[in-house]
């Protein structure tokens, strides 16, 4: 399928405006990068503690900020889950030691704020062994008539229908137990008494230690760079060394700009969004090598002109392939972005972001350092034709 027939843009004339927006972006991020000490990373890379909070009703996330802030120190970041009544509660902790202090200060935080103040137990952020040693002495005193080891399968059967959807951790009203298989009215009365529905619950933790986060990035940054080498040996067998080495400075041009447009947002840097910047080096990777293979194939039929029109003309005989392929992986990129949540927002920022520059990178930055290139070979060989004039005066040796 081709949507363009036979067209003759001269892309090449336009370069240097595409030069030149690449080198504001690239000077720019750079700049942004060295005033920041770096990128900022998630917390899969930097360490630290992850909690997935569910709320009852729309998280407010101001006021959860505000509480955590009071008493915990560094960076806190609160992201709402869109749609799903949660938000992703991250904090900075630099000591692997207090990592399990911190996650206890999180959850206290958030108690103070939003918990219950009457003493009873929050069920909708408790275990089944405190529940079940919540409720025996009170179920003793009601003459409910249960074995420990009913009340501990009776717990868990609590526990479990909180869990189940369509709560998924959230119980907003007791009454709603009954539907549990051993919640008697008798024993619903005293988990009335002794209970209360939390409006918050504590879904998940994640903590990450600084050691790891720093070996997670020394080998993130390995990953990008044995990338990259596999892929210039690859192209230099493929076609020539130079047009590797152009494929892998579009490449390393695409991954500095959107790393660097990071920066420029304050988007931090996880796991997810270095799957997408390994997705867009192989992405952009291949969009230039269907132009260099297509540059060959011109070669090869001995097309007339100049190597910079012949570059040309390769261009525009991919152009349609090009449009669709980028096109419709922009379009599925921008709906990530748009609806996908905060959860994939970093991920699809990088889709989006790189799919943009690595396109025209293949044509705009790869295509010129061949041209450049070729020039400079050329330049070099006729130079290297001309014989040097012998000196006037010079006297004959005769024999």
């Amino acid at each position: 399928m081709e949507i363009f027939k036979a067209t003759n843009f001269d892309f090449l004339g336009k370069k240097w405006p595409f030069i030149g927006v690449s080198l504001v972006l690239t000077t720019v991020g750079i700049i942004s990068l060295w005033m920041k000490g770096g990128p900022k990373y998630g917390i899969d890379f930097n360490g630290g503690a992850l909690m997935h909070v569910k709320f009852a009703h729309q998280p407010p996330t101001e006021k959860i900020r505000a509480a955590l802030r009071k008493d915990i120190k560094g960076e806190i970041d609160v992201q709402e889950v869109s749609g799903q009544q949660e938000v992703l509660v991250s904090t900075e902790v630099k000591d692997e030691r207090t990592l399990n202090v911190e996650r206890q200060e999180m959850i206290q935080a958030l108690t103070d704020a939003f918990g219950d103040k009457t003493g009873k137990l929050d069920l909708n952020n408790t275990g089944a062994a405190a529940l079940a040693d919540r409720l025996r002495e009170p179920l003793q005193r009601a003459a409910v008539p249960m074995s420990d080891d009913q009340l501990q399968a009776l717990a868990k059967a609590i526990l479990a229908f909180r869990d189940s959807a369509p709560r998924s951790g959230i119980i907003q009203n007791l009454d709603h137990l009954s539907a549990v298989p051993g919640v008697t009215p008798q024993v619903l009365n005293v988990i009335k008494q002794e209970c209360v529905p939390g409006v918050f619950a504590i879904r998940q933790v994640e903590i990450v230690g600084p050691r790891i986060g720093a070996d997670l990035r020394h080998q993130a940054l390995l990953v990008v760079l044995y990338a990259l080498a596999a892929m210039l040996v690859y192209i230099a067998f493929r076609f020539e060394w130079i047009y590797g080495v152009a494929a892998v400075i579009a490449v390393f041009h695409d991954t500095i700009i959107t790393i660097g447009l990071f920066s420029l947002f304050n988007k931090p840097i996880d796991l997810t969004v270095l799957a997408a910047l390994l997705t867009l080096v192989g992405y952009s990777m291949n969009d230039t090598i269907v132009v260099f293979d297509r540059i060959r194939e011109n070669i090869h039929l001995q097309k007339r002109g100049t190597f910079s029109e012949l570059v040309n003309l390769s261009i525009n005989q991919t152009l349609s392939r090009t449009i669709l392929t980028s096109g419709l992986t922009l379009l599925t990129a921008l709906a990530l972005f748009l609806f996908g949540g905060q959860v994939l927002n970093g991920f699809s920022f990088a889709l989006v972001v790189g799919i943009i520059v690595g396109t025209y990178s293949s044509i705009f930055i790869a295509s010129p350092i061949l041209i450049f290139w070729k020039d400079f070979s050329d330049r070099r060989r006729k130079s290297a034709r001309v014989t040097p004039a012998a000196p006037r005066g010079a006297a004959k040796v005769t024999k």
